[in-house]
């Protein structure tokens, strides 16, 4: 109970990875926690934050690599959040 308290007041922010726990447990999509609230002004993403050869690069194949290691229930739980955390969705 007091953790709970600690997030509704602000004393505690709510993790990633938390916040995901409690939108699997509500059955709501994670965007439910973030509906009506307005992008910052002057905020861009950067054109080149992505490399151009993509499968040249090393982190990146690596990170294809154990993306398809995880089992594809949870694949799939990772590639929803992570459109949601990079704003693509």
């Amino acid at each position: 109970f007091q953790q709970i308290q600690k997030y509704e007041t602000g004393a505690n922010r709510v993790s990633a990875s938390r916040l995901w726990d409690i939108a699997s447990t509500l059955d709501v999509s994670i965007n439910f926690f973030f509906d009506g609230l307005q992008a910052e002004k002057g905020v861009k993403i950067q054109s080149d934050a992505m490399p151009s050869d993509l499968m040249g690069d090393k982190e990146a194949l690596d990170l294809v690599r154990s993306y398809y290691a995880i089992p594809e229930n949870q694949r799939r739980r990772l590639f929803d959040l992570a459109r949601v955390l990079s704003d693509v969705a």
